[in-house]
């Protein structure tokens, strides 16, 4: 994100500086004297969110997690949209606060700055989402006896229509949303899209009518979601009986959802089970299976498809 507002000017060519000082010093490897350079200037500009936000990540880097929470909590109370994400680092820090969360602005804000890179970025990933859940719904067809094919679906999270374009043919009508208009608009210029939409994910199934689709998927959207209860109850309520949902998560060895430091949930295999049974959803498949890389390291992932039972037991 540091290519974006955290460059932003406070208007006070001093407090720009101090800026550039610490951010320099951090690169240096002295996070210690660039928090005790930011914390000197905040009282002139007391309400500048990136400000408080390079003093929260420069007081994590000198190990004082405490400090740094508090400079997140500053940064919330100096834009509570949060567009830089403070509400989810609070999250990774452990603290148990009501704002320790994702925001719909800091999503938006990353994706709309990646979307000209996305595709290239992912193929450095090795990005495999579109191809195991394409793969994983032929082989949940052959399971129970339908062809591979689908009235309707909707992509949840379609960033720039990879999984749909993986599943064209597949699909009669297939509308997409994400939150990002840039993302948006690569989506369409790739087009196979009926419709596409600009806006939070959980909004969209909620406002489409009930078991209307024969097919919902998401490809590596849902680790952008810490509670996973709500999107699975509105698939379930739009997906009509026999209608399959797919989507890959991240995942981990231990209990219900954490957020990894690459800022993303994670979310355990027990967790993702409970959740698909109350919402109303039949396993047909999961399986362990990394979508992407960090680095040369494959990052721990569920790919799952679940069929929606003709009475929900929400």
């Amino acid at each position: 994100m540091s290519d974006g507002p955290l460059h932003l000017s406070s208007g006070d060519p001093v407090v720009d500086r101090r800026l550039e000082w610490a951010r320099a010093l951090i690169e240096e490897g002295n996070a210690a004297d660039a928090a005790h350079l930011l914390l000197e200037v905040t009282a002139r500009a007391p309400d500048f969110l990136p400000l408080w936000f390079l003093l929260a990540e420069a007081r994590e880097k000198a190990g004082d997690p405490d400090g740094a929470a508090g400079a997140y909590v500053r940064a919330l109370r100096a834009d509570p949209d949060d567009p830089l994400g403070a509400g989810v680092r609070l999250a990774r820090l452990g603290r148990d606060r009501v704002e320790a969360k994702m925001s719909e602005a800091y999503v938006r804000t990353l994706f709309d700055q990646y979307a000209g890179r996305f595709d290239e970025a992912l193929a450095r990933l090795d990005y495999r989402g579109p191809e195991l859940i394409h793969d994983a719904l032929g082989a949940a067809c052959d399971t129970l006896g339908r062809p591979f094919a689908f009235d309707h679906g909707l992509d949840l999270g379609c960033g720039t229509g990879l999984v749909g374009a993986a599943l064209a043919g597949k699909v009669g009508r297939l509308d997409g949303v994400d939150l990002s208009p840039n993302m948006i608009e690569q989506t369409r210029h790739r087009g196979g899209y009926d419709r596409l939409e600009v806006m939070d994910m959980l909004a969209f199934v909620e406002r489409q009518t009930t078991q209307t689709a024969d097919l919902v998927f998401a490809g590596d959207a849902f680790c952008y979601l810490d509670d996973l209860a709500p999107i699975l109850k509105e698939s379930a309520r739009v997906v009509e009986a026999g209608g399959l949902l797919a989507f890959t998560v991240e995942t981990h060895n231990g209990e219900g959802v954490i957020v990894r430091d690459t800022l993303r949930y994670a979310h355990a295999e027990a967790y993702v089970r409970e959740r698909l049974a109350e919402a109303g959803f039949s396993l047909v498949s999961l399986e362990h299976a990394s979508t992407r890389k960090e680095g040369t390291v494959p990052v721990p992932g569920l790919v799952v498809v679940a069929e929606r039972q003709s009475t929900s037991s929400t």
